[in-house]
């Protein structure tokens, strides 16, 4: 169903373009709907000099970079907001002063497109889970649309795909779940993971808030919808929000998943997401077969426990998106701690190290990143070393491995400082990872 109509001659002020490429596609196709763009970003021209190229044949977008500016937040339509952006923000504040609607894609797309969406959110396993369910579902036959959180899809540019007879099935961050509760909207099929500790730092050391974020998921669901809960999180979602769980709840986990299948990526954590994108599989009257050849075959998300290569005898993993302590640990105990060597380290997020660093003196070894989390931590394990650089943190990664050993990146810590985002990381790991491998 395409409503690009309904963006003709609008004055938008888009607040944030970022280099991931959903804002670039998101820009675009505002652009080709005829919308009036201001496009404002923090990062400078230089920094988002790969975003820009991609825009050059839009010679009407207004950029303004390096700072955004408060008459760009009036006398607009409306605002379109990146994930990200503060709480308090001032610009933000600006526009609803002057009772200009703030949006965000995710919910912009489920208003718009008329399709039924199965929003997917959790602090750990809402990648696995959305691209497990879209694999199942697009073998069954059905006509599926992925997008939201996703690495260079541009939610809103679904709008021009959309048709009545697809399901969007939409990767939602907090953010984006913000969104939702700024709009009103839930998905028809809400989907919660789990729930941990994480963005303290953007939340202020407010867990409420977070949560609160998130379970915007579900909150304006109708009975008729479906409402997945993860084990994990369902007690804390039951107690907190109990009495607004209005659709069909299930809770699911790896017991869901029959002990019989055999799944291609390790650990407890994967049988669980399995579980949970079976529920929601069996929610959508998929037959168990396909979802059995799916799930059997199904090789992971890029940065999530990713296996690259092997070579000597020693396997390479890239999990370059466990920015949380609760990811690595469950990458560790997915492998052999004492045959794995584990890359970590980078920007503090002001969570609890505590049971992280219990755990790593059963790790065979650690060369730490550089970053303002590495240095909180480093103070329990004075004798290893800190690398300003990946590619010297893999050197001294590979020395002490074997044949028969795990090297993996799995940071416990956001990227800032070293890289441009958790993808960069991964991607330059993958890149010395081939390197050597060849």
């Amino acid at each position: 169903m395409d409503v690009s109509s309904f963006f003709h001659g609008k004055r938008i002020t888009v607040m944030g373009l970022g280099l991931l490429g959903r804002g670039v596609g998101d820009v675009k196709y505002l652009a080709e709907s005829g919308a009036e763009l201001i496009v404002t970003d923090l990062k400078s021209k230089e920094q988002l000099a790969e975003s820009l190229e991609q825009l050059k044949s839009f010679p009407d977008i207004t950029f303004v970079l390096g700072e955004h500016k408060l008459e760009d937040f009036r006398d607009r339509d409306f605002i379109l907001k990146a994930a990200g952006v503060p709480i308090d923000s001032p610009y933000i504040d600006e526009a609803r002063k002057n009772n200009i609607s703030v949006r965000m894609s995710a919910d912009l797309f489920m208003e718009l497109s008329g399709v039924t969406s199965i929003g997917i959110t959790g602090t750990r396993g809402k990648s696995t889970v959305t691209h497990m369910l879209y694999e199942i579902l697009k073998e069954s036959g059905i006509k599926v649309l992925l997008g939201g959180n996703v690495r260079g899809v541009s939610t809103l540019s679904l709008l021009s795909e959309a048709t009545p007879e697809h399901i969007a099935v939409l990767e939602l961050d907090s953010w984006q779940c913000q969104g939702l509760g700024e709009a009103n909207i839930s998905a028809e099929t809400a989907v919660f993971t789990t729930f941990y500790p994480d963005h303290t730092n953007y939340y202020k050391n407010d867990k409420g808030k977070y949560l609160a974020d998130k379970s915007n998921i579900f909150l304006y669901q109708s009975p008729d919808d479906i409402f997945v809960m993860g084990s994990q999180c369902a007690p804390i979602l039951i107690e907190a929000y109990g009495e607004h769980i209005v659709g069909n709840t299930v809770i699911a986990d790896e017991n869901t998943l029959p002990k019989d299948w055999k799944l291609a990526i390790p650990g407890k954590h994967n049988r669980y997401d399995a579980g949970i994108a079976l529920a929601v599989a069996r929610a959508q009257n998929v037959d168990d077969s396909v979802s059995k050849r799916v799930l059997e075959n199904f090789n992971g998300v890029p940065g999530r426990l990713e296996k690259i290569a092997e070579k000597n005898g020693v396997v390479f993993y890239n999990d370059t998106t466990a920015t949380t302590p609760e990811a690595t640990l469950s990458a560790l105990s997915a492998l052999n701690p004492k045959h794995t060597v584990l890359i970590m380290g980078g920007s503090d997020k002001e969570l609890d190290m505590s049971i992280l660093s219990a755990k790593l003196p059963e790790v065979k070894y650690v060369a730490f990143l550089a970053g303002s989390g590495t240095n909180l931590m480093h103070v329990d394990f004075p004798n290893t070393k800190i690398f300003d650089s990946l590619k010297e943190a893999f050197a001294d990664a590979l020395s002490h491995a074997s044949s028969g050993d795990s090297v993996i990146l799995s940071p416990a810590f956001a990227s800032f400082g070293m890289f441009e985002n958790e993808f960069d990381r991964g991607d330059k790991f993958v890149e010395i990872v081939k390197e050597y491998t060849a």
